[in-house]
């Protein structure tokens, strides 16, 4: 089993870490890497859908960037304690007919010792927007480190 740093117990800067860690990953939309960041019993709700495991955790994520296009995330620490992580995050996406949206939703996140997902739940809306509403203009991949975060862009 390898370890994923930052490890618990969070500091603020730690649990800052991890969320940009996590939000670098997701961004890349690799998903057999991004699921080696759970333990391998890992249990999820993701909006309606709970599940557990590594991989039921690759397939979700095969099947959720297949459907979303265009993909751009931007994750935020919302609070944290010495275990747990609370994100806020917000990401853009457009599907196969054409229309954009952005997703707004929070996360709970709790972790093994080794700093490994052990638990993740998710609570996401989407709201239809204009391409001429879109804030995230990145290239693909992870957001450059001089894109203004959530807060910046008043999300």
């Amino acid at each position: 089993m390898s370890q994923k740093p930052p490890l618990p117990p969070f500091s603020t800067e730690d649990a800052i870490k991890k969320v940009r860690l996590a939000e670098d990953a997701w961004n890349r939309r690799d998903p057999e890497k991004v699921a080696l960041a759970y333990t391998p019993d890992s249990q999820w709700r993701n909006r309606s859908e709970i599940f557990s495991g590594r991989d039921a955790i690759t397939e979700f994520l095969t099947r959720k960037w297949a459907g979303e296009g265009d993909y751009r995330l931007i994750k935020e620490l919302w609070a944290h304690g010495e275990r747990r992580i609370a994100v806020r995050f917000v990401y853009e996406w457009q599907s196969e007919s054409g229309q954009w949206f952005r997703a707004h939703g929070n996360e709970q996140w709790e972790f093994d010792d080794d700093g490994l997902m052990a638990r993740r739940e998710a609570s996401i809306n989407d709201i239809p927007i204009e391409d001429s509403d879109r804030k995230f203009h990145w290239p693909l991949g992870v957001r450059p480190d001089d894109h203004p975060g959530l807060s910046d862009l008043g999300l």
